[in-house]
């Protein structure tokens, strides 16, 4: 397996869980820092204290079509054209809250993409900015509205530093044999390769799960991100060694609207019959859950409704996880624990029960009250895998990267 020093978000939530060193308090009580998570319709943000305590958080969705904002419990049904009249609104709100841009600490954004180059967070500089950029083609739908928002505060606020982490860094531990395609090395050369995603949110469990468990993290970890995107990763001795995304992140599980895997040939034959862009709708959009069930992305839909459609989305969606989990076992040669994190990953409560079913074979038992409750342990005594719910905290995932950045430059 490859090795790289571990990130410093290791030691930063480690120290934010206990507490700040007393000569460095009364700097971090007074830090302000903004987390940006610029997707494909929305704007995520969250503002964090020096300890990594959220005092504010909302999200500007909709972009582009019928859009609002919200913060906190406050929901305002607004029209936001593109990324930057989103932005601009939040920072106006926030503004109006008392959080002047210029007077923030730092700014962390997520990025998508950082290619085999940008595998650890890093402070935003030219050269930074101008790599996020030549990883554009490999993440066209994401990179761009990241480096949208990098750009706009750069204009508004060029005096507050910014940082970005990274979704793919977190799997740059994987070996060679698992991101290396069977293709001519020329053509691997252009940055055709398996990278992962839903690195942060990973990442995030794994510092995470110690806290929530109450023990160390597990050798063997099987972790399920399943939301409107969904993945799988094989954390082994705390390092991504396998995920299901590859080259983007449309590989692996059957999602939302994401086809999932799909044979070459068959997007060739969709090719032909459709041209190049009609193709890429149909996969990243109108596939998935939304395909099988003629109609509904989301798992709640799906599983309030009793047509044989939506019976058959939930049971693909569970069949293929359940057939990339053997896979990322095979990965770890075996299997200690396995979590749950996403939004139907920590809700969907009859989605984790069909999967646990299926690992069975694995020494997996299901507490079934434990389940139905929503607790974060579901695991029965009699089980010989470990089985827990962590919640997804990417945004504080950032915020302590760009607070450890911070802390190393001080």
């Amino acid at each position: 397996m490859q090795k790289r020093r571990i990130s410093p978000v290791v030691a930063c939530l480690a120290a934010s869980t206990a507490s700040v060193t007393r000569d460095t308090a009364h700097q971090t009580d007074t830090q302000n820092i903004l987390v940006l998570n610029a997707g494909s319709s929305s704007i995520k943000f969250a503002l964090f204290d020096g300890h990594l305590n959220q005092t504010l958080s909302g999200i500007a969705e909709g972009i582009g079509q019928v859009s609002k904002l919200t913060i906190g419990t406050d929901v305002e049904n607004t029209p936001f054209i593109d990324h930057r009249a989103a932005l601009s609104a939040v920072l106006k709100r926030l503004r109006l809250r008392g959080f002047d841009l210029k007077a923030l600490t730092a700014v962390g954004h997520r990025v998508v993409h950082g290619g085999a180059k940008l595998t650890q967070p890093v402070r935003l500089t030219p050269e930074v900015r101008a790599e996020i950029n030549n990883c554009t083609p490999l993440a066209p739908l994401h990179n761009p509205h990241n480096l949208a928002a990098i750009d706009m505060l750069s204009e508004l606020a060029p005096d507050v530093p910014q940082y970005a982490s990274f979704d793919t860094s977190f799997h740059a531990t994987n070996p060679t044999v698992a991101t290396r395609y069977a293709i001519p090395r020329m053509i691997e050369t252009k940055g055709i390769r398996r990278y992962g995603f839903h690195g942060l949110s990973y990442a995030s469990l794994a510092q995470t799960l110690p806290v929530v468990s109450d023990q160390k993290l597990p050798s063997r970890l099987l972790a399920f991100h399943l939301g409107n995107g969904a993945s799988l990763c094989a954390i082994l001795n705390g390092y991504s060694v396998a995920t299901t995304m590859g080259y983007s992140p449309l590989d692996g599980l059957t999602m939302g609207t994401r086809s999932g895997g799909i044979d070459a040939n068959a997007v060739l034959r969709l090719v032909a019959d459709n041209g190049l862009e009609r193709t890429k709708a149909i996969l990243n959009h109108e596939s998935g859950l939304l395909g099988l069930s003629g109609g509904k992305s989301d798992m709640r839909n799906l599983m309030l409704d009793a047509s044989a459609d939506s019976a058959f989305a939930i049971e693909h969606f569970c069949y293929w996880s359940l057939r990339h989990a053997g896979s990322l076992i095979a990965a770890m040669e075996g299997l200690d624990a396995i979590a749950f994190t996403g939004g139907i990953g920590e809700n969907a409560i009859g989605v984790r029960a069909r999967i646990l079913r299926g690992l069975e074979w694995a020494g997996v038992r299901l507490d079934v009250d434990a389940n139905h409750r929503r607790k974060a342990r579901l695991h029965a005594d009699s089980s010989k895998v470990a089985i827990w719910v962590v919640p997804a905290q990417e945004e504080r995932m950032i915020a302590a990267d760009t607070l450890s950045i911070l802390k190393g430059a001080a």
